[in-house]
């Protein structure tokens, strides 16, 4: 079967995904700059995730424009991705309410390093179905980015219970990682 329909699902998961992150911020009583201070944790976690978001989204469009076709074990492979990428909005407003505190922060990477091992599985899964010489195997190649983001997610987690603020700047490090789009397949389809 084609990817229309999975794309489609998948881009509307992740737009209700960042609608609800964004229903997460609380407008401020007051009129006053003060009335703002509160908010900087919860828009500072509201960023990072919409930027994790926006990565998710774009590598998961190039990915699937690439793949001609999906099976059964595809669909169940993206649904794995987005129950993690759902649960964004709850661990984003945990950390930012709780201003970076160790619990939220590690649940948080918790959550980012289960959706890049989901991640990771679909990439794998599509690979596989594609066959190992297709284009989008080798586009996909042995993902040196996605298995130092596990990595250093899997060592941020226990580390945000020695110093929230280090695990946090860990995430951030995966997030610059990532912003630029991944070119691996568009190189390769380009060719």
């Amino acid at each position: 079967m084609g990817t229309g329909r999975l794309e489609a699902f998948s881009d509307g998961v992740f737009a209700i995904i960042i609608t609800i992150m964004v229903l997460e911020l609380k407008v401020p009583h007051d009129t006053d700059l003060n009335a703002l201070r509160p908010l900087i944790p919860v828009f500072g976690s509201y960023v990072l995730s919409f930027v994790f978001i926006g990565i998710y989204w774009n590598n998961h469009h190039h990915m699937l424009h690439a793949a001609g076709k999906v099976n059964g074990r595809i669909l169940w492979a993206n649904l794995h991705l987005l129950f993690w990428l759902s649960l964004f909005p709850f661990v984003t407003g945990w950390m930012g309410e709780h201003c970076f505190e160790s619990l939220p922060v590690a649940l948080y990477g918790t959550v980012l390093l289960l959706a890049g091992l989901a991640y990771y599985v679909l990439a794998r899964t599509l690979a596989a179905h594609h066959g190992k010489d297709s284009k989008l195997a080798q586009a996909i190649g042995k993902d040196t980015k996605g298995i130092a983001s596990l990595v250093i997610y899997a060592t941020a987690v226990p580390l945000a219970f020695v110093n929230s603020w280090i695990a946090f700047t860990m995430y951030v490090v995966v997030a610059l990682i990532w912003f630029i789009p991944d070119p691996r397949i568009e190189r390769v389809f380009a060719e």
